[in-house]
Parts: C-alpha cells; structure tokens; sequence
C-alpha cells in the first residue's frame, strides 16, 4: 500500500513538474517573442532618435563653430592643424587638434564620458590637461545632453587620418595648466538666472557656452587669463596673416557703452549675427568666418535670444569724449575724401552693397584700434563666405602703398572722431608697428 502511495506521489509530482517546465518554456517564448517586439520597435524608433540627436549635435556644433578652429587652410574638415599663434610670440605656435572619428589620430576611440570631461573641465582621456585655446571655460557651462549630442554628431563626420604638427616647445608643459586652472577656472554647468526671462537665459546660455563670444571679445590679464569684471568689452588679438605677417585685431566691445553696442537695437543684433550685415555694421576680416560657418545657422529664436543677451549688458570700457582735438580730426578729411569715400560716403554710412558704415561703427571707435589700423593697410574680405548678399560686396582694397603712416593714422583719426564717433588717438608709430 506504501509503494502504491509512493508511486501516486512521485507521478503526480513529475506531472507538476512538467506543467512547470511547460509552463516555464510558455514564459520564456513569451518573453522571447515580448523581447523581439521590443527589438523592433527600437529598430523602428531607435534610429529616428538617434537621427536628432545627430542633428542637434551638428546644430550645436555649429553654435560652437568647431570647424573653424579644427579645419586648417586646405583641410579636410575637423581634421585639426588649423594653427595659433600666442599672444606672446615667444611662446610659438599651438596646433588645433583632429575630432573625427578616426581611431589612430582622431577621437574615434574615445568614449562619450571622456568627450563631455574634455568639453567640462579640459581634460584629455589620458588624463592630461588641455590648453584654453580650447575653450573649455567656456564648454564647461553646457550641458551633458548638450555635450553627448555633439559627440554624437562629431562620430558621424567623415574620419580622417592626419596628425597636425607638433607644437611649439612651450605647449608641452602641460602640468602647468593644474596651476593655471586653480587660479582661473571654475568648472560647472550654466544656472539660470531666475530674475530674468527664459530668452534672456537661452542667449546668456549660448554667448557664455557654446558660442564662447568672450573668447576673443573680453581682454585678458598678463597670464592670458579673461578678465571677468571686464567681460564682453573688448580686446586684442594677433593673426597670422596668409603672408605670414602678424596681423592685431580688436574684437569690439559687445556691451551697451556708446562705442560698442549702444545704439543697437536688438533686432540689429539680431540680424547681424544671422546675415552679417545691419544699418550699423558688416561684416570682414575675422568675423567672416564666425558668420559664415557657425552664426548664419542660428535659429530665428535664439539669434533673438542672444541679442536681448547682449542688449541687456551694462556699459564697460567707454572710449573717452572729445580724446581727438580738432586740428588731427580735420588733417585726415583730406585723405578720407580722397581715399575713403566713394565708398564710404561723405555721411559714412556706406554705399549700399558696397561698404559697410563707419559713422557709429563700434570698430571706428575700439578703444585700441588695431582693426581699423589693419584694414586701412592690409584690406581686408568683406562678408566672404556670408550670407547675401554679403557675398557680393566689394573687399576692402588695401592702402599700405598709397598713404603713409603719418597719412594713415590722419584718416584714422578722423574716421574715429567725425559723426558723433568717440575713438581715442591714434599716433603714426601705432600704424608702423602694424606694418
């Protein structure tokens, strides 16, 4: 009878056990045949997704005008080479770096943390620390999402293999940047101002972000550090001219002061960030490039929101009133009727399509005047590149051979001192030292 009873129970406990093997086996298909649904609906959505992540990225990517610094003069582009010249020549050359894909020379074999840890805190995967000619203080306020979109994008270029030389002595000591960021650089992701506007805090996000604007328009300290009580008023720069020559130029003072953008309206702003061109300035020398590669691209809504930005940034760095007596202001007329203004008119306004105004320009009226020194003898391309019709616009011509530097800096003065334009003086050895 035990036996009996034994037997019942080990047959009813094997029909248990495979009810739940069958019904395990059910699970698993379902699961499996759930799991493929589900494998194709991210095959199905996935892609798309990922699609506007790449497209956000480039968006962005051109917010941040990566090509220009990445792309060298014949370049494929992104490749890097695209040479620096310090500020102080005896540091040399710094060479910009090749962000495609590619493994061996590129940043193919980089993952997206190490990307966004370059963009924040301008370090290498390698550990080692970036030089701020990339502008990581300023790529340290953008977001992760920000940051992994643009990564995205950056590993959909084309991947070239090129390696740009090497730089100059002085850029290999790179445990020196450790000091150099103690002492100037703050790492951490935009806040947002709660006092002001969502479109007020877009365009601080991008000026202050990605579009890295304070890079070449604040002034920088003795150790070319910004100078963050001076933000956005102006500054200096060298470039390597295509002959090889240093060229200075002033980026122009973005604040509201009269000699900057004080009399712009916001829709000024607005339309000379996305065509290069309004009734108070256009576009030339190196600021062709940041319109034409990155700018132009900008959103209606955000050019907007970095013009209400600008606007809204109280007066720096005024140029001084009545710095050009008279007597200098007058002794270049001769020479700007002459040279200037059949282009520039007589009302400095400009002709149409022709030259851009220099009565109220905030380049006219710089306190360092090395942009107008440098058109006035080296020309320079007006809006090439840009937006029309900016393209159709004659270039600066250039007047090294027909005026001397006494000649030069006469027309200069009285350019920065005629039609209400308060630019300080500028002496003849100023102009033989941009030669």
């Amino acid at each position: 009878m035990s036996d009996v009873k034994t037997r019942r129970g080990r047959t009813r406990l094997l029909a248990i056990l495979a009810v739940a093997a069958v019904a395990m086996l059910c699970i698993r298909w379902l699961r499996k045949e759930d799991a493929s649904q589900g494998d194709a609906a991210v095959a199905e959505h996935e892609p798309a997704a990922a699609m506007d992540l790449v497209q956000r990225g480039e968006y962005l990517a051109r917010i941040g005008n990566c090509i220009s610094c990445h792309t060298r003069h014949g370049g494929e582009a992104f490749a890097g080479g695209m040479s620096f010249g310090a500020p102080y020549a005896s540091l040399g050359t710094l060479y910009s770096t090749n962000i495609t894909p590619d493994r061996t020379t590129g940043i193919g074999g980089w993952k997206e943390q190490q990307f966004v840890r370059a963009m924040h805190e301008g370090r290498a995967p390698d550990h080692g620390r970036l030089f701020p000619a990339f502008p990581y203080n300023y790529f340290s306020r953008v977001t992760d999402d920000d940051a992994k979109a643009i990564f995205a994008y950056l590993r959909t270029v084309k991947p070239v293999r090129y390696t740009p030389p090497a730089n100059s002595a002085a850029f290999t000591l790179r445990s020196g940047m450790a000091l150099w960021n103690a002492s100037f650089f703050k790492e951490g992701r935009f806040n947002p101002d709660t006092t002001q506007s969502a479109e007020w805090n877009r365009g601080a996000y991008l000026v202050n972000g990605l579009g890295h604007c304070g890079a070449c328009h604040t002034p920088r300290n003795v150790f070319l550090a910004e100078k963050a009580d001076a933000a956005l008023s102006g500054s200096t720069y060298p470039e390597s001219a295509a002959s090889g020559k240093r060229q200075n130029w002033a980026a122009v003072n973005l604040t509201s002061a009269s000699s900057g953008l004080g009399a712009w309206t916001v829709d000024d702003i607005k339309k000379y960030l996305k065509t290069g061109h309004s009734r108070r300035a256009g576009i030339f020398g190196p600021m062709n490039e940041v319109i034409a590669n990155s700018l132009q691209y900008l959103t209606d809504d955000d050019a907007k929101a970095m013009a209400v930005y600008l606007k809204s940034l109280p007066p720096l760095n005024e140029s001084p009133d009545n710095a050009i007596d008279s007597g200098h202001v007058q002794a270049g007329a001769p020479v700007y009727a002459e040279h200037c203004e059949k282009c520039h008119m007589s009302s400095g306004r400009g002709a149409f399509l022709k030259a851009p105004p220099v009565a109220g320009s905030a380049v006219a009226q710089a306190r360092d005047p090395a942009t107008l020194i440098t058109v006035i003898l080296h020309g320079a391309k007006v809006g090439a590149g840009g937006p029309a019709p900016f393209g159709a616009w004659e270039d600066m011509p250039s007047f090294a051979d027909k005026l001397t530097d006494d000649q030069t800096a006469a027309v200069s003065n009285y350019v920065r001192g005629t039609w209400g334009n308060r630019g300080g003086m500028v002496t003849a050895q100023e102009v033989k030292n941009q030669r």
